[in-house]
Order: structure tokens, then sequence, then C-alpha cells
């Protein structure tokens, strides 16, 4: 392969590793920033109340697709998706799941696995940057 042909497919890897590690970071630390809202919300309705408040990751799915404008009477997937999460006809067992585990253990994996992909495309691109 000529010289600026492999140097025009590592840019473009380069650029790649670049807008993945961007996203990973978006996902990151918003969902840590998110995780940590939440969390703190919850401490605060428990030093408030005295009971703790549980929300699902069903809960949060609901709150972000009405936050996106989407109705259980819409059409598309994201409309089936709420108007699974209100009144599901299948998959049961999963919507269950959905209702069980908290949003902040969702959030906190979502925000490990966003770091996770930007630590990993940082290294890449020192990797690559060394190299040359």
């Amino acid at each position: 392969m000529p010289c600026h042909r492999r140097r025009i497919a590592v840019n473009g890897r380069i650029i790649v590793l670049k807008i993945s590690r961007g996203m990973g970071a978006a996902i990151g630390y918003g969902c840590l920033a998110a995780f940590l809202y939440l969390i703190s919300l919850q401490l605060y309705r428990w030093f408030r109340d005295g009971e703790w408040t549980h929300f699902g990751m069903s809960d949060g799915m609901r709150v972000v697709l009405a936050h996106c404008g989407i109705k259980s009477g819409d059409t598309g997937w994201l409309a089936d998706l709420a108007q699974w999460l209100d009144a599901p006809v299948d998959w049961l067992g999963l919507h269950k799941v959905f209702e069980v585990i908290p949003a902040s253990l969702a959030l906190f994996a979502l925000s490990i696995l966003g770091n996770s992909l930007f630590i990993y495309c940082r290294d890449r691109i020192d990797e690559s940057t060394r190299h040359r």
C-alpha cells in the first residue's frame, strides 16, 4: 500500500477514535452526573420524608421519552416503547426487571461503559501517535 493511502487510513482511524472518545466521554460523564443527581434527590427525599424513593429503570425511561416528546399514542418504535412501558403485553419478565432495577444502578453502569470507551479510544490514539 502506498504511503499516502496508509496515512489516510491511519488518519481516518484516528478521526473515528476521536469521535468515539468524545461520545464515550459524553455518555460516561453525562450518566455520572445524572447518577449523582438521582442519588442526591433520593437522599434529600429520604432525609425529608424518612422513606427511600425508588426510581426504576422503567421510570427513568418514561421520563426520557416524555422529555423527548414521545407519547404512547404516537407512532414509531419509541412510541411503541412508551406504550410497552405503560402497558406491557409481551416480554413481561423484562418489564419486571426494568421495574425492579434502580435507575441509579443503570446510570452508573452506563457511566462505567462510557468511560471505558473513552479510555480505550484515548489509549488507541496515543498508541497510534507513538508509532508514527
